[in-house]
């Protein structure tokens, strides 16, 4: 199976260019160290609506991971996680607690994990150490999890 990713990064200041986007770029080469073939990476304004619009441009016909960086904290802007929620089918608890335990501010991250179709959907938050930091917490068990979405045999 190939492992396929696609990151987006959710901040204003990206988008308005005063920012650079630093935890996009720790994703893409964190994951493509993980073997994953990055194949598309994006940035999008905080909101729900631009949140939940670029997530399902990102899942549509997607197998993969779709890992997002930003927007999961308590800044009244911080919204990924509404807009994220608007576009999974299921939920996947465990995945967000696994990456809210991997420091103390992780406990601070409101941040999702789910399924949308056969897309698996990180929300991490949007530093590039605590973005990489969540992700690592999982990277162990997401070849399974994304084999069992494209139904193909696994080992249990």
């Amino acid at each position: 199976m190939s492992l396929r990713a696609k990151v987006l990064t959710v901040s204003d200041g990206v988008i308005a260019g005063t920012r650079e986007d630093k935890s996009g770029a720790a994703l893409l080469a964190r994951l493509t160290e993980a073997g994953y073939d990055v194949v598309d990476r994006r940035a999008v304004a905080d909101g729900v609506d631009n949140v939940a619009h670029a997530l399902r441009e990102l899942t549509a016909g997607f197998a993969g991971l779709v890992v997002t960086t930003g927007g999961t904290g308590f800044a009244p802007r911080d919204l990924t996680p509404e807009g994220t929620r608007k576009v999974l089918d299921r939920e996947a608890p465990g995945l967000a607690e696994a990456m809210r335990l991997v420091s103390p501010k992780g406990r601070l991250s409101r941040g999702m994990a789910g399924t949308a179709d056969r897309a698996i959907v990180l929300n991490t938050p949007g530093s590039s150490a605590g973005a990489v930091e969540c992700l690592e917490a999982v990277l162990d068990v997401l070849p399974h999890a994304l084999a069992l979405l494209a139904e193909e045999p696994t080992s249990h």
